[in-house]
């Protein structure tokens, strides 16, 4: 299967299930413990990704990756998992309209990570939209 379509479709599509899964999430976890319905999403993510890499035979080696590859690797999925059990925790003693604006302050930080750690450059133009965003969430999540 051929999945080059735009960064732009994926990412909306990608906004699109991240509202769902706040949605979702805030009415799942009203009788669970916020720690077993991470856990248990987590299993749903793993069967679902077998599924779309033996169907589409994407496996690799593990051999063909690289020690740095490894590392930046385990690094995303403690940070992943230690967002989820963060925000899991966070809806099930908030109200979703208001975790998931602040939790979408990552948009920021990922802006001021980039310029720090990965020498992106942003225009006055960037950084103005950034602050927009910021101050956004923080409205939307007040009461």
């Amino acid at each position: 299967m051929n999945f080059q379509v735009s960064w732009q479709f994926w990412t909306l599509l990608s906004a699109v299930f991240a509202a769902l899964t706040a949605i979702f999430a805030k009415v799942g976890v009203e009788n669970v413990n916020s720690d077993f319905a991470t856990f248990f999403r987590t299993i749903i993510i793993v069967v679902i990704l077998a599924l779309i890499l033996l169907v589409t035979n994407q496996f690799q080696s593990l051999r063909s990756i690289s020690a740095k590859s490894y590392l930046f690797l385990c690094l995303s999925g403690l940070a992943t998992g230690a967002s989820w059990v963060c925000y899991f925790r966070a809806l099930r003693l908030g109200n979703a309209s208001q975790v998931a604006p602040i939790d979408k302050l990552s948009v920021v930080l990922v802006a001021i990570f980039g310029v720090i750690f990965l020498s992106e450059k942003l225009s006055l133009g960037n950084w103005v939209g950034i602050s927009l965003i910021a101050v956004g969430a923080l409205l939307v999540a007040m009461k």
